[in-house]
């Protein structure tokens, strides 16, 4: 089809989507997981227009530019797809170095992807030619031959690389780009179906660009390699290689210019000159869907609109928030504020937005619901208030119980002590809880055993709080407002349990800033030596045992034998040790 329309706009295929740029904007259009296509737009500034004029100078400014927009459109489009969780490298450059990781890769993408074009197209070939022909006196079969090789290596890259899946998605993008802009310049309605009955190969493609460059390299190098050996100068080996080198820009400038030239005409006498490339292009593009067609429309059509009104502003992805992202983010903001605790920003991401843990680290989708409350928890959590306070709730023994400031929060440990609890009662059991605080334990013995269970605080915010958690589990547990046994009227148990406060009073001051300052004091004193309430509990509990009954209490470190001492009035006195082998649970029968 002959030109109706003329566009300088060009394209470049990313991960499942299509980039489209004039010289004075650019747009990337990607269509994300769920089959939106999501657009990003750049404004560029003015170009410098002495330099924009000069030949081959212009080519290679293009050239390099491209490469490095390449690169960082690749990046940005695979951002929309997600990445996998930051490696340790990564986060270490970003929190010491501030460096962009991205940013970095980008630019060393660049430099290695340079590296390796010298390496497959400039060395490889030229070790080829010597192994075939030696070192020929003749500079333009040299050239000629490295120009063969370069050729077979190139076709054998582009063959094994569309081996990849994701690699042929991408030639179909590339396919894409092509049919948009092939249609808008036949001046057909710019549609899907009217781009797909378009040619998938155009003048302006890089491949042919490439083609350029191996071709005239061939020229370029002979030439002056013909011109230093009329001057008595020979290059050989890694001297010759270096030349070439520096000969890529001069090549790669000539190339532009010629690319650019044949693509301002369609006359059949240039033909000839294009054909490789056409050619060529049959391997780096093939035949998109429809779907396809229409994410590369609209990066063109974005590029037309704002070239036609400077007002409109650019925009980035509407990347969707990926869960090892969010929870990078949240441990970073932790780390700021002096809590090394790197499990809780897992636990944050996970319970805010019901993702396991092992999935906060992944590519997972975070909707916007849960990020801002993953963002109010986070800001909540870095004043110091207590993890589990802050989301308002943790489970315990299986049953989510409910905290606050009212109560201390349930630790795992005391998981130990309902355990042991368990195994001495049934059904038919009556069982004490002492200082309840949330009910967790009390909750959890009367919903895994069926006891009868009682449970007592002083504190009536306690055991409000408590009331709620016994609701919200469907546990039927009496409440009572009572100093220890004080209100207990004489009543008799079969099983007394107890988690009381027992921290040294002088030791409080040197607990961690979320324990002293948040959680109640009421629940932590337990007095000078920390003994205080064991020492009531000693005294009182006969009184209020059946004969046989048991008594259980959880102890700090090193505080189990001391009250094993106080309980003398029992005949059997057991110390058991927790999971880490310290001494946790004191047990004694009457």
């Amino acid at each position: 089809m002959k030109k109706k329309n003329c566009t300088t706009i060009g394209g470049q295929a990313v991960i499942e989507g299509v980039m489209m740029r004039s010289s004075r904007s650019m747009a990337t259009a990607v269509r994300d997981e769920n089959g939106n296509i999501l657009l990003e737009t750049e404004r560029f500034k003015r170009p410098n227009s002495k330099v924009g004029k000069i030949p081959i100078v212009r080519g290679v400014v293009s050239f390099f530019s491209s490469m490095i927009t390449g690169v960082k459109i690749l990046s940005r489009s695979a951002e929309v797809f997600g990445e996998g969780e930051p490696t340790k490298f990564e986060k270490w450059c970003a929190k010491t170095l501030k460096i962009n990781v991205l940013s970095v890769v980008s630019f060393f993408s660049v430099v290695l992807g340079l590296a390796l074009a010298i390496a497959l197209f400039i060395f490889a070939p030229q070790g080829l030619r010597i192994l075939v022909l030696g070192e020929n006196p003749n500079v333009w079969a040299r050239n000629f031959l490295e120009g063969g090789f370069k050729l077979i290596i190139f076709i054998l890259y582009i063959l094994l690389s569309s081996l990849i899946k994701d690699v042929r998605r991408t030639f179909m993008y590339h396919g894409a780009e092509h049919k948009t802009i092939s249609c808008f310049e036949s001046g057909l309605a710019l549609t899907p179906e009217n781009a797909k009955k378009c040619s998938r190969v155009h003048n302006r493609c890089g491949t042919t660009f490439i083609f350029f460059v191996m071709f005239i390299s061939i020229i370029v190098f002979a030439l002056f390699e013909s011109l230093l050996g009329a001057n008595g100068v020979n290059l050989n080996g890694f001297v010759r290689l270096l030349c070439k080198i520096a000969l890529l820009p001069l090549v790669a400038g000539l190339s532009y210019e010629l690319l650019k030239g044949l693509a301002k005409t369609d006359c059949w006498v240039f033909y000839p000159i294009k054909a490789p490339g056409l050619l060529l292009q049959r391997l780096t593009t093939r035949e998109p869907d429809l779907d396809m067609i229409e994410v590369a429309i609209s990066a063109f059509n974005q590029v037309m609109l704002m070239d036609s009104d400077e007002s409109i502003a650019p925009q980035k992805f509407d990347i969707p928030f990926r869960a090892y992202k969010i929870t990078a983010e949240v441990r970073e903001k932790l780390l700021n504020a002096g809590i090394d605790e790197s499990a809780e920003a897992e636990w944050i991401v996970s319970l805010c937005s019901g993702l396991s843990r092992s999935e906060a680290k992944g590519n997972a989708v975070i909707d916007g619901k849960s990020l801002e409350r993953i963002r109010i928890i986070t800001d909540e959590r870095i004043t110091g208030r207590p993890l589990w306070y802050c989301i308002g709730d943790t489970e315990f023994y299986g049953f989510k119980i409910k905290v606050d400031e009212r109560v201390l929060i349930p630790r795992p440990e005391t998981e130990l002590l309902v355990e042991n609890t368990l195994k001495v009662i049934n059904g038919g059991s009556e069982v004490l809880d002492l200082c309840t605080g949330s009910g967790a334990i009390a909750i959890a013995i009367n919903k895994k055993s069926g006891a009868k269970t009682t449970a007592v605080d002083i504190s009536e915010d306690a055991l409000t709080l408590a009331k709620e958690n016994a609701e919200i589990n469907g546990a039927d547990v009496e409440f009572i407002k009572s100093d220890l046994f004080g209100a207990l009227d004489g009543r008799k148990f079969d099983v007394i349990v107890s988690n009381p406060p027992y921290i040294k009073s002088d030791d409080i001051k040197t607990l961690q800033r979320e324990v002293k300052d948040f959680e109640p004091l009421i629940a932590l004193d337990g007095g000078v030596d920390g003994l205080d309430f064991y020492r009531i509990i000693a005294k009182n509990a006969p009184q209020y045992l059946k004969i046989g009954g048991t008594l259980l209490l959880e102890c700090g470190v090193d505080e189990a034998e001391k009250i094993k001492g106080l309980l003398s009035a029992f005949s059997s006195v057991e110390i058991i040790k927790d999971y880490e082998n310290i001494d946790r649970i004191v047990k004694a029968v009457l």
